[in-house]
């Protein structure tokens, strides 16, 4: 039988790779429902391509644009919109699986929603850990969902681990996330104020959006991985360590207690991590290319204390620091970043006045314990005013 999949967030680059992936596998994957922020056209393009049951858009006007333009083109496709509408296909009872891949904290309530239900959930959204922390595991614990991690780090990490979670604090000394150290890794560290967002999406390894773009430059990413890792895997913060990779080639690695590391390679290609979870247990072609071991140029590899990696990336120290205080802390800090970036993109704050943002927002916001999805969106709303305040401040 077909596995039917639902892709949320279908027309980013984690959904538009994984609908490539699923149409490579007719006989094994059926998209049952898509959805998307705003961008209609593409979303028409997909539905004609996988004649989804239902498809969903964030907002009504861009619901209303798709589902007339889906009626003029025959297909028999449905179109809602709006919060409400991505947390019914996120449960839906037709629905098998679930690609997360909305970016940011708006992917939180549909990405519970599933775990709620059940649902085998694969997660590109670590925003939903990020925010959601312990809240969002009792959510899957207790809906009998499978959480399946798939950016690259964390899948990574999950191949590299022992089949029994039970035994994992037993047997794992650490894990150790790999960094490629983004656009900046050489750059002068007082350079930085003058950085460009165009210079800040341009990776020199990965293909993606502008805001993870934007949060690999300044090692955020990576701080939010930490933090992801922090709920996924169960480890204290202190056994969570990261190290730049340069040619991220190494997707990330487990050191056990014995010492022996066991490490996941492959082409810097999500395709590959999007396969692994849809068709997990089992292994299918994802259509990137293999790793050619002769081609391939030396592999580095750079503490970071050294080379001025803590100056250049400041933010990296972020996701230890909020692991360690009250819960509902690394909610803010997400929040607080989400709204920099977004700053920073419309060239309202500089590069560097990003940390100063996250800085400010997590001093200025104390979190009482969250016990409900209801008070993680109060608290972000709470820490995106704040920063919001900071950021006006900041760019006058």
């Amino acid at each position: 039988m077909k596995q039917r999949i639902a892709v949320l967030g279908s027309t980013g680059s984690v959904g538009a790779n994984t609908l490539d992936v699923i149409a490579r596998h007719p006989e094994r994957f059926e998209v049952f429902a898509l959805s998307a922020a705003s961008q209609v056209d593409l979303m028409v393009q997909q539905c004609a391509q996988f004649r989804p049951r239902i498809a969903v858009m964030a907002g009504e006007e861009a619901g209303r644009e798709l589902a007339r333009r889906i009626e003029s083109s025959g297909l028999d496709t449905h179109v809602s919109w709006g919060t409400d509408a991505l947390e019914e296909i996120a449960s839906h009872e037709s629905v098998d699986a679930v690609m997360a891949a909305i970016v940011g904290a708006a992917g939180l309530a549909s990405c519970m929603a599933a775990a709620r239900a059940g649902k085998r959930l694969l997660l590109a959204n670590k925003e939903a850990l990020v925010v959601g922390g312990d809240l969002f595991m009792q959510a899957v614990k207790q809906g009998g969902a499978k959480l399946l991690p798939i950016d690259s780090e964390h899948s990574a990490i999950f191949q590299s681990l022992p089949e029994d979670p039970a035994t994992w604090d037993a047997r794992v000394e650490k894990i150790i996330l790999t960094a490629s150290g983004g656009p900046f890794r050489t750059r002068e560290p007082a350079t930085l104020r003058s950085v460009t967002p165009e210079q800040a999406c341009a990776h020199p390894n990965w293909v993606m959006g502008r805001k993870i773009s934007v949060d690999s430059a300044t090692m955020m990413n990576k701080a939010l991985e930490v933090i992801e890792a922090r709920f996924l895997f169960g480890l204290p913060p202190e056994r969570l360590e990261v190290v730049i990779h340069p040619q991220s080639v190494i997707h990330s690695m487990v050191q056990y207690r014995d010492t022996s590391v066991v490490a996941q390679l492959g082409t810097p290609d999500m395709r590959v991590p999007i396969a692994y979870g849809l068709a997990w247990p089992d292994r299918v072609a994802s259509g990137a290319q293999a790793l050619d071991f002769h081609a391939l140029a030396d592999m580095s590899f750079e503490a970071m204390d050294s080379r001025g990696h803590a100056e250049r990336f400041p933010g990296l120290a972020l996701a230890w620091e909020s692991l360690r205080a009250p819960s509902g802390t690394t909610a803010v800090l997400n929040a607080a970043n989400e709204m920099a970036v977004a700053a920073f993109l419309e060239r309202r704050i500089r590069f560097d006045q990003i940390h100063q943002v996250n800085l400010a927002t997590l001093e200025a916001v104390t979190p009482s314990k969250p016990g409900s999805l209801e008070d993680l969106l109060g608290l972000d709303a709470l820490s995106r005013d704040s920063a919001g305040q900071t950021i006006a401040r900041l760019g006058n």
